[in-house]
């Protein structure tokens, strides 16, 4: 009977430190969006009170400023797809015994962080031209901004690959798996697992990054901005209204990346528990 009461004291007393515990936590996010509710109506007071805004205009160019999104989005998601494929070529060539293919990869890396990402972009759009290679401003965009990220991201899929045990490797070919299906069904899940954040924290930064591609023309949501407020000398709130759209993608997009993490390692507990 004393073992029973006892552990149903503990029992209680379990219950008791949980239900402190959802209530604290529950306070701070009500304390979390309570100042974040003051500091943007601070900032909204501040901007009604400095900036005379003209609600007609603004009603009249949103819907033209926002036609910009989906050439921002879809520049981003080209981008990222291309700078992952780079990415995962550079950390293999990195992690190469070849000394040409790791001097290769090395010299992308190398170049491709050495210089400024709107050198690249003005490089590949006027200079390439003088050599007889012309293209578009969209797959200019997407080439430069793919280059650039992928060879900051080498570097992150190089540490992911080499992040899995290699006892996991020994124990697959030592079943009879080859290297290279070692490698496709072993390493690489595991690897994209390790650089998920990573990806998701560039993804958010390319989309970004996108508004550089404006300086070519390519109608993304900065583009859009400009070109409605310069004439009509209201820049100050078209790119306003830009800034607020660039901020809300960027919080969608952290959600989404956030959920998926939570997902990766909900499924990482399961694997450890099974």
């Amino acid at each position: 009977m004393t073992s029973l009461a006892a552990r149903a004291a503990n029992q209680q007393l379990g219950d008791q430190i949980i239900a402190a515990d959802r209530s604290r936590s529950r306070r701070w996010r009500v304390q979390f969006l309570i100042a974040w509710a003051i500091i943007v109506a601070a900032l909204v007071a501040f901007v009604l009170i400095t900036i005379n805004l003209d609600t007609d205009f603004i009603a009249k160019w949103l819907p033209f400023i926002l036609t910009g999104v989906p050439i921002t989005i879809f520049v981003s998601f080209a981008s990222i797809a291309l700078a992952v494929v780079l990415a995962i070529l550079g950390a293999l060539g990195r992690l190469s015994p070849n000394p040409y293919l790791n001097a290769l990869a090395s010299f992308y890396v190398s170049f491709f962080r050495g210089t400024p990402l709107l050198l690249q972009i003005f490089f590949i759009y006027f200079a390439l031209p003088q050599m007889g290679i012309v293209l578009p401003e969209v797959p200019t965009g997407i080439i430069a901004l793919g280059l650039n990220y992928g060879a900051y991201m080498t570097e992150v899929f190089r540490s992911g690959i080499q992040a899995v045990p290699h006892g996991q490797t020994e124990a697959a070919l030592s079943l009879g798996m080859t290297a290279r299906t070692t490698f496709r069904r072993i390493i690489v899940p595991q690897a994209f697992r390790i650089v998920t954040p990573a990806i998701g924290n560039d993804f958010i930064a390319m989309l970004k990054d996108s508004s550089l591609v404006s300086v070519i023309s390519v109608h993304e949501l900065l583009y859009q901005a400009q070109v409605a407020g310069r004439p009509n000398h209201k820049s100050m709130q078209t790119l306003l209204i830009a800034a607020i759209v660039y901020w809300i993608l960027t919080i969608v997009f952290s959600f989404f990346q956030a959920r998926l993490e939570r997902r990766q390692a909900v499924g990482d507990r399961a694997r450890v528990v099974g």
